[in-house]
């Protein structure tokens, strides 16, 4: 079965670099045309997902200027770490406007245009730490939860009209946010080994994640290929969760 992507249009937030950057390339090769957006440069369209009305904007003139939308796939997302007893309120609330706010505005403003058209496919890039609790990583794990959660309950609703929603998972993949977390090589090997002080299992598979596999599990959810599969959440992290 081919991927059925070719020609269509597809909208990636987040797209200037780590997994949004190669979903904008693993979508083009399928023969997407694809619009990445984002805050930083290089992006097509410059887009705050924290804003409700350039949202609406920046979808409308896409559709006007591309096609319409067949394809959202939200990669946008911050991180903040530390204590959850040391985290401020507006720390907070910067990375849930970001990550789960973000999620609702872009998917509720290209999903209201779906539904006349009876398809599109939604995909939410989350992070297994939304279904196992980090230490220091509170306010990320809980905005990605709310983030997946939030995919899920939508792809229920869309589900009648023929639009699928689902949610990619990435454990520790190689990418400049992972790196600034890092201190030195000792922090690297707990990632890939575990670090019992911190709860941590480490990776089973023994490797981290490249961006590219991030982004081959989003162009498969987003294809015909995964076309009976919608309110899944696929765990792409060398089975570090221990999910069954």
């Amino acid at each position: 079965m081919s991927t059925g992507l070719e020609g269509t249009v597809a909208l990636v937030t987040g797209a200037a670099g780590g997994i949004g950057a190669a979903v904008v390339t693993a979508l083009t090769a399928e023969g997407c045309r694809v619009v990445p957006a984002d805050l930083q440069a290089p992006a097509a369209v410059t887009l705050d997902v924290r804003d409700p009305a350039a949202v609406d904007r920046a979808v409308d003139r896409i559709e006007a200027r591309v096609g319409a939308i067949d394809v959202l796939v939200n990669v946008a997302g911050v991180l903040a770490t530390g204590p959850a007893v040391d985290l401020g309120d507006d720390e907070w609330a910067r990375v849930f406007d970001v990550n789960a706010g973000g999620v609702f505005r872009v998917s509720r403003a290209v999903a209201r245009r779906m539904v006349p058209r009876r398809r599109g496919a939604i995909v939410t890039v989350a992070s297994n730490a939304a279904g196992v609790p980090r230490s220091g990583m509170a306010a990320y794990a809980a905005s990605k939860a709310a983030a997946a959660h939030f995919t899920r309950c939508l792809g229920l609703e869309l589900a009648e009209f023929g639009i699928r929603c689902n949610v990619v998972a990435p454990g520790s993949t190689d990418t400049p946010m992972l790196r600034d977390m890092w201190t030195g090589p000792a922090d690297r090997e707990a990632t890939l080994r575990g670090a019992p002080d911190r709860h941590r299992v480490g990776i089973p598979l023994g490797r981290l994640a490249e961006a590219s596999d991030v982004a081959d599990a989003v162009v498969f959810l987003a294809s015909d290929r995964a076309r009976h599969i919608t309110m899944h959440d696929l765990y792409v992290d060398g089975g570090a969760a221990l999910r069954a």
